[in-house]
This record gives structure tokens, C-alpha cells and sequence, in this order.
């Protein structure tokens, strides 16, 4: 009864530090949230732009791949860069680009356009995301801990809002939630302009090929593995399904994966410090990956189902979450190099895994059959548990 109570105190504390944060902070958890929006944001209108831009599915996919490809490469250099022209800085231009690229696309003619557009918005999401983490962990009030699990929050929360703005302006038309990104964007941008101030440039300037090298150290290269693995899920989840929910509107998809999003902001925020707590980084992150593992086997098996498919994304939220807030944190931790630095390590690795994903789900639903595209989905989390099992000994920072 009295350790209930701890616990619950602790979900409480937790939340209010989350809401009890500089404005500084809040102004970049806010635009994190828009900026991940912006990766759930096309899944409702996925098959609306198949069909108007006379599009496959693999072609359609491609949306994700030329932005994940894009944003992982240009992370590598994003420490080299925010060490020189300053945080605030490399914030304010990673805004700029996503804003310019997401009216853009909204103006395309062809899937092609629409491919080349997401890989100029995945240049700026990755100025922006991986400079976001390091910045909140920078000027937030509290322990890392805290600062990376309000991290993820806005992750959690821009991925189930960015499918429900997706879905309700995807049902006017498919180019409208791109326009409504731009906007809030815009916001954003004006909001860390007011409230955010110029953070001191690290002593030590990161150097180019710094997020490369670091990837040396055993601890930071096995966790990301791991997350390469595990966004090959991840994103074969997001990118794929919405082809499989036959009968579908775009706002049914959007609320089917606002579910999901919800999870994922619950179970990382409240759930995971939780079981971590109870029972240790690396055997969470282990069980999580597995349980998800089994959730993507199960939507191969029902992948001509669209209820258990539907079912299966929201459920799936909920594992993501947990492994989401441990493997960031894990990161953090293990890793010796400076946090921008190793943000853009780890960074690079988890997108090109996500990269890879959404291409290779559709066309080996082309080559094979759907049921296939989450087996291998689902392999591909096993492989990323035997890589945290057989480096387990480079990862005794989380013991």
C-alpha cells in the first residue's frame, strides 16, 4: 500500500514537472510537437494521394524513406553545426526549411515532387529535432531524466495529434494538412524567437565528422543498433498499415492512429519511468521490444483484417512508448561524448532504420504478399533484442 502510494506520488511529480517547466523549454517542447506531427501527418491521406497522383503504394511510401534518408544523413553534422552558429540558431533555420518545404508541398503536381519536397522538409526536421533534445535537456528545470521524458511527451503527443490533423483537413484535401503544418510551424517559430534565449555555444566545438566517430564507443553503437532495428518496426507500422485499413475514411485512420499516439505519449511519460524503476533499463527496453515484436507477427497473420490491424497500431503505441523514453535515455547515459553530439549519433542510426522501412514494406507486398512485410517487420525487432542481449556488457551504465 505505501509503495502504491510512492508511485503514485511519483506519476504526480512527474507531471507537474512537466508542466512546471521554464518557458523557454515549453516554447521548444511545443514546436517538437509540430515537428513530429510532421512525421504521422501523411499517414491518413496516404491512399488519397495514391490515388489522385496515380501512385503504388512502394511509390507512396517513398514520402517517408526521402524524409527519414534525409533527416538521419544530415544529423551526423547537426552537433558540427549548432556548435558554431549556437542552438537557437539551428533551431530557427530548421523551422525556416520545414515551413518553406511543407507549403511547397502542398503545391505538388506529382508524387515525384511530393518526394523530393519531404526529403528538403527531412533537412530541416533533422536541424530541428536533434538540436530540440539536447536544448531541452539544456534549459528545462530538473534532472536529464525529466528533461528527456518531456522530450518524448511532445513526441508522443505530435505523433497521435499530427494522424487526427491529418485525417480532419485530409478529408477537405490531401494537400491542406501540409499547409496546416506550415502554420503551426510559423507559431513555432515565433514562440522560440520571444521565449527561448540565446543558449552558450559548447567550449569545445563539435567536430564534422563527430557524431561518426562517436559511434566508436560500444555503449552509444549497441543502443543504436537496437533503435535501427526497432524503427524498422516502427516505421513499417506507421508507413504501411493505412493500405490495409480497407473501407477507411482519412478521419477514421487519423483516429485509429491518434490512439496509437496516445499510448505512446502514456506509456512513455507515466509507464516507463515506472517499470524502469521496478525492474531495470535494459530488461524493459528487452521486454518491450518483444511484446511489440509479437504485435507486428500478429498483423502479418490478420494483415487481410482491417480490425486487427486497427487494433494491433493502437496496442503497438503502447510498447513503442516504453522503449521510445528508455532507449533516449539510455543514449544519454551510456554515451561519453558531449549530448549534441551523441543525439546526432544515435539520431542517425534510428532514421536510417526508419529510412529503409517504409520502401521495403511496400514492395515486398508487391513481391510477396502483406503478411510478409510485418514478418520481416517483426525479425527485425527480434534482431534488435539479440543485439542489445549480446552487448549487454558495453551498456553496465544502465546497471
Amino acid at each position: 500500500m505505501v509503495e502504491g502510494k510512492v508511485l503514485e506520488n511519483k506519476e504526480e511529480g512527474v507531471l507537474k514537472s512537466l508542466l512546471h517547466q521554464p518557458k523557454s523549454a515549453l516554447a521548444v517542447a511545443f514546436s517538437c510537437v509540430v515537428a513530429f506531427m510532421g512525421i504521422g501527418l501523411v499517414d491518413p491521406i496516404l491512399k488519397s494521394i495514391s490515388e489522385q497522383l496515380h501512385a503504388t503504394p512502394a511509390q507512396t511510401s517513398l514520402l517517408f524513406t526521402s524524409y527519414m534518408l534525409v533527416t538521419g544523413v544530415v544529423m551526423l553534422f547537426t552537433g558540427f553545426i549548432s556548435s558554431r552558429i549556437g542552438a537557437k540558431m539551428t533551431l530557427l533555420i530548421g523551422l525556416i526549411i520545414i515551413i518553406i518545404f511543407a507549403s511547397l508541398g502542398g503545391l505538388s503536381q506529382s508524387v515525384g515532387q511530393l518526394v523530393g519536397l519531404r526529403a528538403g522538409w527531412g533537412l530541416g526536421n533533422a536541424l530541428f529535432i536533434s538540436t530540440a533534445l539536447a536544448t531541452i535537456i539544456a534549459v528545462s528545470s530538473g534532472a536529464t531524466e525529466k528533461a528527456i521524458i518531456m522530450y518524448e511527451a511532445a513526441m508522443g503527443l505530435g505523433m497521435s495529434v499530427g494522424p487526427l490533423v491529418g485525417g480532419v483537413l485530409g478529408s477537405i484535401t490531401w494537400r491542406a494538412p501540409f499547409f496546416g503544418v506550415a502554420v503551426l510551424m510559423a507559431v513555432g517559430f515565433v514562440a522560440i524567437i520571444m521565449l527561448l534565449d540565446p543558449i552558450p555555444k559548447p567550449k569545445v566545438k563539435s567536430k564534422f565528422w563527430g557524431s561518426l566517430t562517436a559511434l566508436r564507443h560500444k555503449g552509444l553503437l549497441v543502443t543504436g543498433l537496437t533503435a535501427l532495428f526497432y524503427n524498422f518496426g516502427f516505421f513499417t507500422l506507421l508507413a504501411y498499415s493505412p493500405f490495409l485499413m480497407v473501407g477507411y475514411s482519412a478521419i477514421q485512420v487519423g483516429l485509429v492512429f491518434f490512439g496509437w499516439g496516445l499510448m505512446l505519449a502514456i506509456s512513455s511519460v507515466f509507464v516507463a519511468p515506472r517499470l524502469e524503476e521496478m525492474w531495470g533499463t535494459k530488461l524493459v527496453m528487452m521486454g518491450a521490444l518483444a511484446f511489440f515484436a509479437i504485435v507486428l507477427i500478429i498483423m502479418g497473420i490478420g494483415a487481410n483484417h482491417s480490425t486487427i490491424i486497427s487494433v494491433c497500431i493502437v496496442i503497438a503505441g503502447f510498447f513503442q512508448g516504453i522503449n521510445n523514453t528508455l532507449i533516449t535515455s539510455a543514449v544519454m547515459v551510456v554515451s561519453p561524448v558531449e549530448r549534441a553530439t551523441a543525439s546526432s549519433a544515435y539520431s542517425f542510426i534510428r532514421f536510417t532504420g526508419g529510412a529503409i522501412a517504409p520502401w521495403l514494406a511496400g514492395s515486398l507486398a508487391v513481391w510477396f504478399n502483406p503478411h510478409v512485410t510485418f514478418y520481416v517487420a517483426g525479425l527485425a525487432v527480434l534482431i534488435g533484442i539479440m543485439i542489445l542481449l549480446v552487448g549487454r556488457k558495453a551498456l553496465t551504465a544502465l546497471d
